[in-house]
């Protein structure tokens, strides 16, 4: 038994590779390695997560470096016994798939790191065959390894059987294939698996009168998983409550918990939330992955005007830094961007969150307990005694909470803080409406940002049509035979036919006119601003139409008749 070594190429490195093929400027190359000196990720890892280069891209380069050839798994017809020749877990440990066999005793091994593959003794044994090496970029291999996974949630369905008691576990649970596990830990292991594999935010186990129904939302829009036979379903809700360290006995009362797991040894924080129906208990799982990307300002998509209107803002000693929007709109993105840009020794960084997203080195955060009466307000009033410069305050949710921001924004401090409002203009009706005084939001307020999430069009399977009168009327255009871009889907996108989402901004900076406005109506303030020379929301969706960023559909389904 051996490997098949690489061709005898001489070896450049892989960014010099890329500054070579035209697909680097040299300047980044350089932020990459300072990047990778400082975190310890690989240089094709910094590169990606940058946006400069895409996954494919780097994945050629490779096999260009090592000498192997590159592969497209979309392109592959993958046997599951060919696949199931490397376990699972060692086949995510080592980013690699067995693909087919080359003749009887070579097998190809579809691997996204080659170095990691060549170093390990381990996956060799493994196999018990020859191996020859092919590069593939690791989206698509996560894709291959969604698509021969996915039948664990059937067959963890069909083994149900009878269902069994469980044990209460540690704080930090490990989401993993066990054998040996009870078979209902094995379909909720099975399930939080995939829809996390996925991208999802939320998983959904909806208890129906035949079955259990599970959902999981992904770029802010539910898909089906699967259904739970409703014998199955007792035990699913008591491992579930188990997790989240919740009373299995209790069945009539809402329950709040979180679980803290790891799924291939990165950690992930869920949070439990149990509303009894009439079916039984419905169960949502909000997915919170610890270490996620966050953003620069420069890097939100806001278009340059609106961008450096939010850049002052946030700039400025004191004041108020509202964003709004639905629930997950990436409302703490936005904010967070802010935190970043504003963390430094000059500053000290305080925030109250529920909960607390994504720790930051430099800022002192502050976790919500209702239950041991640390509430926003409460929290609020204890941060301001700690001499702060900038405070966040993940929500505003009372009449308390945005009086006592107010005045802090007021009294000489920065106060950034998301609120539940439809637009920037609505957001002051509703901040009026919880008891704030015109007046004081008027001295308190610096701007106010609304927001929304769209879905991305699949780049590799968008579809070219010409848009109808009706379309191009409510976008505001009149022009004829315009092209737009509509969902077709394709392997890469799950056939949804979109992939990624993109936000849509509205800038409104609280000066000029707009001071004088605050005891107005919500039409008047938005008419003002729109005077006043703010993008909207609508606005940003029609360019993303005309772009081919999004879809007529998508833009509509976001900001509903505000583009109709």
């Amino acid at each position: 038994m051996h490997h098949v070594e690489a061709a005898h190429l001489p070896w450049i490195p892989l960014g010099e590779l890329l500054v070579r093929r035209g697909l680097l400027e040299r300047w980044q190359l350089q932020q990459a390695l300072n990047e990778r000196a400082e975190s310890g990720q690989r240089i094709g890892e910094v590169i990606v997560e940058r946006g400069w280069v895409t996954p494919a891209a780097i994945a050629h380069a490779l096999a260009e470096q090592y000498g192997f050839p590159f592969l497209s798994l979309d392109d592959e017809e993958l046997d599951p016994e060919v696949a199931g020749l490397l376990p699972e877990a060692l086949a995510r440990r080592y980013d690699a798939l067995p693909v087919r066999f080359i003749d009887d005793d070579v097998l190809l091994v579809a691997v996204t790191d080659p170095t990691n593959v060549m170093s390990s003794d381990s996956l060799r044994v493994a196999l018990k065959h020859n191996i020859q090496l092919a590069v593939v970029a690791e989206p698509d291999l996560n894709r291959a390894f969604t698509r021969l996974f996915r039948h664990e949630l059937q067959l963890a369905v069909e083994e149900g059987g009878e269902i069994e008691e469980f044990a209460g576990d540690d704080d930090e649970q490990e989401i993993s294939d066990s054998g040996s596990a009870a078979p209902t830990i094995n379909l909720v292991n099975a399930v939080l698996k995939r829809a996390i594999e996925d991208g999802a935010s939320d998983v959904h186990f909806e208890p129906q009168h035949k079955q259990m129904v599970v959902r999981a939302r992904v770029d802010g829009v539910t898909r089906h998983l699967l259904a739970i036979p409703k014998n199955m379903q007792a035990g699913v809700i008591s491992r579930l409550k188990v997790m989240g360290g919740l009373d299995i006995a209790e069945r009539r009362l809402p329950q709040d918990g979180r679980v803290t797991v790891r799924v291939g040894g990165v950690p992930m924080d869920l949070r439990v939330a149990i509303v009894p129906t009439t079916h039984g208990e419905q169960i949502v799982l909000r997915i919170f992955q610890r270490g996620m990307r966050r953003f620069d300002l420069s890097e939100l998509g806001m278009s340059d005007a609106a961008a450096a209107q939010f850049a002052r803002a946030v700039r400025q000693p004191y004041g108020g830094v509202i964003v709004c929007g639905p629930t997950g709109s990436g409302k703490t993105t936005t904010l967070y961007a802010a935190v970043d840009a504003l963390n430094d020794d000059s500053r000290v960084l305080q925030t109250i969150e529920d909960p607390v997203e994504y720790q930051i080195d430099g800022v002192n955060q502050v976790e919500v307990n209702p239950r041991a009466g640390l509430t926003f307000a409460r929290g609020l009033r204890a941060i301001l005694r700690a001499d702060p410069d900038v405070i966040l305050v993940g929500e505003i949710r009372d009449e308390e909470t945005a009086k006592i921001a107010a005045q802090a924004a007021l009294t000489g401090h920065l106060v950034l803080s998301s609120l539940h409002a439809h637009s920037a203009a609505s957001s002051i009706e509703r901040l009026k409406n919880m008891g704030v005084e015109p007046g004081l939001l008027a001295t308190s307020l610096n701007v106010v940002v609304g927001q929304r999430l769209a879905r991305r069009l699949c780049m590799s399977c968008r579809e070219p049509y010409a848009a109808p009168a009706e379309e191009l009327s409510a976008l505001g255009r009149e022009f004829a035979h315009v092209e737009l871009y509509r969902a077709k889907g394709c392997v890469e996108c799950s056939n949804t036919g979109y992939s990624g989402r993109v936000a849509l901004y509205e800038v409104m900076a609280i000066d000029g006119k707009l001071r004088r406005l605050m005891d107005a109506s919500t039409e008047e303030i938005f008419s003002t601003a729109v005077a006043e020379g703010m993008t909207t929301m609508r606005d940003e969706g029609v360019r993303l139409c005309f772009e081919g960023i999004s879809s007529f559909d998508e833009i509509r389904r976001v900001t509903g008749d505000r583009v109709s």
